[in-house]
């Protein structure tokens, strides 16, 4: 299993979701789970994330995040803790 790296500093999470959406709580309860602290932005909800989204991913899908600047757009929770391992901000 792995966990929050707390020896490196954990990188600003924006995480763009849209209202209802099953595969954005899913993100928000393994980001909740593995205590990474992150800014949810719905796009739903406000227009200028909305906007915001497509300017930076291409596109408004959801559930997409920017961690600093690295853009994953409709991601899951698989690919999320695949790219956090791989920056080492997961450990083992």
């Amino acid at each position: 299993m792995f966990r929050l790296n707390t020896a490196i500093k954990t990188p600003h999470i924006i995480l763009y979701t849209k209202t209802g959406c099953p595969w954005g709580k899913q993100v928000i309860d393994f980001l909740n789970y593995k205590q990474i602290p992150f800014e949810e932005r719905n796009m739903t909800e406000n227009d200028a994330y909305r906007l915001e989204a497509i300017d930076k991913s291409g596109q408004w899908k959801c559930p997409t995040l920017d961690i600093e600047g690295h853009m994953l757009a409709d991601s899951d929770a698989k690919q999320i803790e695949s790219y956090l391992l791989s920056i080492g901000v997961l450990a083992v």
